[in-house]
């Protein structure tokens, strides 16, 4: 297994983050693109020692950005990970 330092980038902290946080015990985090559901689970039981049921994950396109010249942008793709955890652990995200 990879470094889980590696595999998990940064948390998602929106509304529908926090909504699902408090009322199904979900997690959102941005994730490495090509990081598998086990390594994701593996990562979130190493880094915050709590238990995961269920990841899902899913690919976010990056959107089109246009600059001031002729020629247009685009930011990177990235992969989205929902993680599930017990019932009773929560993490604490400051």
């Amino acid at each position: 297994m990879r470094d889980p330092f590696l595999i998990i980038k940064t948390t998602r902290v929106t509304e529908k983050s926090t909504g699902l946080s408090e009322k199904h015990n979900q997690y959102v985090f941005k994730v490495a693109v090509d990081a598998t559901k086990q390594e994701i689970k593996h990562a979130v039981k190493t880094l915050f020692k709590k238990t995961p049921l269920r990841v899902n994950t899913l690919q976010v396109g990056g959107k089109l950005k246009r600059e001031r010249t002729a020629q247009a942008g685009k930011r990177s793709d990235w992969k989205k990970a929902i993680v599930t955890l017990k019932e009773g652990d929560k993490i604490e995200l400051v």
